[in-house]
């Protein structure tokens, strides 16, 4: 059975909203997951014996990219991981109102990219209150199990 590791950072509860749903997505493709808030996760556990990881970080700011708080301080450890060619994605929820609507996706892609992470899709991006997009999140889940 393949694995896979959600670490999701949330202040709304929206990204953990997404996280609950493509847990759910993934148990129904057979994968195996664990689910971790930032809080409790380091970078490291990236390297671990996962097949797929996936990042779920909001962001903020209106004039820059600002991730959500508790995601600052995985996001500097990440400098230091080697992730060998380990599958990724990465999504967050936003107001697609901001000009940076949702620019933590590409920040993460772009940093898991440097630790030379292997992206298996783009980014998930969903405005506003995520129940309202199940389906499309699950259709990106089902996107991923099967890349």
């Amino acid at each position: 059975m393949k694995k896979a590791l959600i670490i999701f950072g949330t202040t709304t509860g929206n990204t953990e909203e997404m996280a609950d749903i493509i847990n759910q997505a993934l148990e129904e493709s057979d994968f195996e997951t664990e689910m971790k808030n930032v809080v409790d996760a380091m970078a490291r556990d990236l390297t671990e014996d996962y097949d797929l990881v996936l990042l779920g970080c909001p962001a903020y700011g209106d004039d820059t990219i600002e991730l959500q708080e508790d995601f600052e301080d995985f996001y500097e450890q990440l400098n230091d991981i080697d992730l060998k060619n380990k599958k990724f994605a990465v999504f967050a929820p936003g107001d697609s109102s901001y000009e940076h609507f949702c620019g933590s996706v590409n920040m993460l892609e772009e940093k898991m990219l440097e630790c030379n992470g292997k992206m298996v899709v783009d980014g998930l991006k969903i405005d506003g209150d995520p129940r309202g997009s199940k389906e499309e999140i699950v259709e990106w889940t089902k996107s991923l199990a099967t890349a």
